[in-house]
């Protein structure tokens, strides 16, 4: 990083921004393996969230390889730089006072442990979808496990790939044995606990 480069502090602090939410911000970072609902769970507590009032973005694995991060591969160094780019906006966004949503595979721990340490202590939600690799191969709905398993796409998670489980994720959810709605619920139902939301 070139010297020259500083830091510019917003003339409106992140508790003005909260106070007129109505809800702190923070970082909920989904993780778990590809189709194991991931994206689903957030969109579908993002639509819950608003509907409530809240200030709140999902940000998507797919959707942020489209232009952030279209330059990197899924290596292991790729999908680190991957990461590291997604943690410092969710940074950002959680600074103006928003709920982020980050739904990403994210399989190594360490990546996770950085996009952690990016945010104040206990701003930071890891949330583990829980999903065996066979019911996530069974569901499929993009058709990457068969050309994972036919040797068609290389360093794919959980197939020729690591996924490295959280050791500490502060919600562990069913993806494959609970209802949608109860997930979320269960998701709702954190955030007031930590007087996030009201």
């Amino acid at each position: 990083m070139s010297q020259d480069v500083y830091w510019h502090e917003s003339v409106i602090s992140r508790n003005d921004r909260e106070e007129r939410n109505g809800h702190k911000g923070c970082v909920m970072w989904f993780t778990g393996l590809s189709a194991s609902g991931k994206s689903t769970t957030a969109h579908a507590l993002e639509a819950a969230l608003f509907e409530k009032g809240c200030n709140v973005v999902v940000l998507d694995g797919d959707n942020v390889r489209h232009g952030l991060c279209a330059d990197l591969s899924f290596s292991a160094e790729d999908r680190h730089e991957n990461l590291r780019r997604i943690g410092e906006m969710a940074k950002l966004f959680s600074e103006t006072g928003a709920i982020v949503l980050a739904a990403f595979i994210s399989p190594y721990r360490s990546d996770r442990e950085l996009a952690r340490s990016k945010v104040p202590h206990g701003d930071f939600l890891e949330i583990y979808c829980q999903c065996s690799v066979e019911t996530c191969a069974e569901r499929d709905p993009k058709g990457l496990y068969k050309r994972a398993l036919a040797g068609e796409i290389d360093n794919f998670t959980g197939v020729s790939a690591p996924y490295e489980e959280p050791l500490r994720a502060e919600i562990i959810i069913d993806t494959a044995g609970n209802p949608l709605e109860e997930n979320v619920d269960t998701l709702l139902d954190e955030l007031r606990h930590r007087s996030l939301i009201s």
